[in-house]
């Protein structure tokens, strides 16, 4: 055995970086889950952990027997390195295959990856420059000023016929396209608000440098309040309605965004927007109360009239092919037509009730309890009322307190269920456990699943939850089918051509950093050319590819709540064991 360590320096010095070992590209805590994954057909049987140029074999362990994906022709062999907890820079050598790409050890290992999908926010702000001493390379003039936005006929209004001119600045452009969607926005800001409300001195002193840094006001909040107030533009002040959305009548092509000119409009009111923004703005509401009382203010005003509305056009929903056969012009951007606004309903109310106490909202949260429960997306926010009244469950009336058991026995179960058979899986994720997984943007369903994981270990303290969400951020930052890390600018083999219309105009070659890719998208609805199809690899590198390489606020967020849980909490423990 002796011999053969002494050999594995040449054996690393003769074989190169390999793409069949896929781990972590940015590294493991010490005290933390430490996995790698061997794809292909090998007859190898053991990994190394070496140092950086090879000389040195730190740790050695067996690789699991073959194991094939349910979701692609790729075979599989697990090593568990768990136990090496030394700090320092090293690689995985398997004997035949070749070697991985560096990765860390080391405390606050993802707190760069934090930092910087937050700061992902600042490059998508719509009405104002990014400087360089902010977006460095990624410097670019003010986009869309908004400043004077059209009431589409959608929308008219006897207060504002068609074509009244109306202000709507700032908010950030909602993914790859440069258009603003409140629905989608909705779940973005209730991700990030909790983010704050479940880590709050976490947030205290994360500073990312934006142009509000230093000021009194966390960084993630000032951050969010560039969006928050944009939201508040959208409500019209004569009925409290919200409108859908701030959009170009078409998709801008692929361009700087301070280049377009084409008009914008405000487009029709809907119930799901009223909701999502009443939602939005009370969970706002209590959130700045004690950094920024007017608008905390004014969010709770624009959150009761927005419910008020709903109340009264309970089944305004957003339609556009039937809206562009009355309306003209056509709009063709991203729809985010929602038919089932029962999940919106509990989370406004949830969030209104959890701010203000009062009996009509916990009335209707009592009334939806038995709807359906997933994890979130934009469609389906049902799980975000609970996050908040589990979160909140000591300031509850009675009323609801009776049912928090119910509530949190309903999401313990859920995540349960979402770690049950994750030894079945070929990449030792929570991910991928069905095909149903991989749709347009998986990566934001990986995220979204630790954040429910997150919750569970926030409720009972069991580590086991906090050690399967750390696997799906192993997923997105390389322990995947692919290869890729899915965040720009993060690990070895960062995806670089993201669907993203900045990062393909600007003349820079790195992509804007901190976003987070679609991923793996077997529906392909892009046309574009895949490498692969199967679900787990159905992901191409390439910017013309919306479906699986796009970048989108909503599935940055849930990575925002990720690495700031997980780094808050491995801190928390670091700390403890200290004492």
């Amino acid at each position: 055995m002796f011999f053969l360590l002494a050999l594995l320096p040449l054996a690393v010095m003769a074989q190169q970086v390999t793409e069949s070992i896929k781990l972590n590209q940015v590294g493991f805590y010490p005290q933390g889950p430490k996995v790698v994954i061997v794809t292909g057909r090998t007859g190898a049987t053991q990994f190394y952990i070496t140092t950086t140029n090879g000389r040195d074999t730190v740790f050695s362990g067996a690789l699991s027997a073959e194991q094939k994906s349910q979701h692609s022709s790729t075979y599989t062999k697990k090593g568990d390195f768990s136990l090496f907890n030394k700090r320092g820079s090293y690689m995985v050598l398997v004997p035949g295959v070749g070697h991985s790409y560096v990765f860390q050890i080391g405390d606050s290992i993802h707190i760069d990856i934090a930092k910087a999908t937050l700061k992902g926010f600042y490059y998508q702000r719509v009405s104002m420059p990014l400087e360089v001493q902010y977006a460095g390379r990624w410097h670019r003039g003010a986009g869309h000023p908004d400043d004077a936005v059209r009431i589409h006929p959608s929308a008219a209004s006897a207060q504002r016929p068609a074509g009244t001119v109306v202000p709507s600045p700032g908010g950030w452009y909602d993914a790859g396209d440069y258009n603003k969607y409140i629905v989608n926005s909705g779940i973005t800001m209730g991700t990030l608000l909790s983010a704050y409300e479940d880590f709050p001195r976490y947030y205290q002193n994360f500073s990312i440098n934006i142009p509000e840094s230093g000021d009194a006001v966390p960084d993630i909040l000032d951050e969010i309040a560039y969006n928050l107030r944009w939201m508040l533009t959208m409500q019209d002040p004569s009925d409290g309605g919200v409108y859908h959305k701030c959009t170009n009548a078409d998709f801008d092509g692929m361009v700087m965004p301070g280049i377009t000119k084409a008009p914008r409009y405000l487009v029709q009111k809907s119930t799901a927007a009223a909701l999502d923004f009443a939602a939005v703005t009370a969970q706002a509401a209590r959130v700045y109360a004690n950094h920024v009382p007017r608008l905390a203010d004014s969010c709770l005003r624009a959150a009761e009239k927005a419910w008020q509305w709903a109340q009264k056009n309970p089944a305004v929903l957003y339609d556009q092919n039937e809206l562009n056969k009355k309306f003209t012009p056509a709009i063709t951007t991203g729809a985010y037509g929602d038919r089932n606004v029962k999940d919106e309903w509990f989370w406004a109310a949830s969030e209104l009730l959890v701010t203000t106490g009062r009996k009509v909202y916990a009335d209707t949260v009592l009334r939806r309890t038995q709807d359906s429960l997933s994890v979130p997306s934009w469609a389906n926010v049902q799980m975000m009322g609970y996050y908040s009244l589990l979160r909140h469950q000591t300031v509850l009336p009675q009323s609801v307190k009776a049912i928090v058991p119910q509530l949190k026995g309903s999401l313990l179960q859920l995540a349960d269920a979402h770690i049950g058979n994750v030894e079945r899986s070929a990449f030792a994720t929570v991910m991928g456990q069905s095909s149903r997984d991989f749709i347009w943007g998986s990566s934001s369903v990986a995220a979204n699943q630790s954040i429910l994981l997150l919750n569970a270990h926030l409720l009972t303290g069991d580590k086991k939850y906090l050690t399967h969400a750390v696997s799906n951020l192993d997923y997105l930052l390389g322990r995947n089918a692919t290869g890729y890390s899915f965040v720009t600018g993060a690990g070895s083999k960062p995806i670089m051509h993201p669907h993203h219309r900045p990062s393909v105009a600007d003349g820079v070659t790195e992509p804007v950093p901190g976003l987070l890719s679609g991923g793996p998208n077997p529906g392909m609805q892009d046309k574009c050319t895949y490498p692969f199809t199967e679900p787990e690899t159905a992901f191409t590198d390439h910017d013309c590819s919306y479906a699986s390489n796009e970048i989108a606020i909503n599935w940055n967020a849930p990575i925002v709540y990720l690495a700031g849980a997980v780094e808050a909490l491995q801190k928390e423990l670091r700390i403890k064991n200290e004492e």
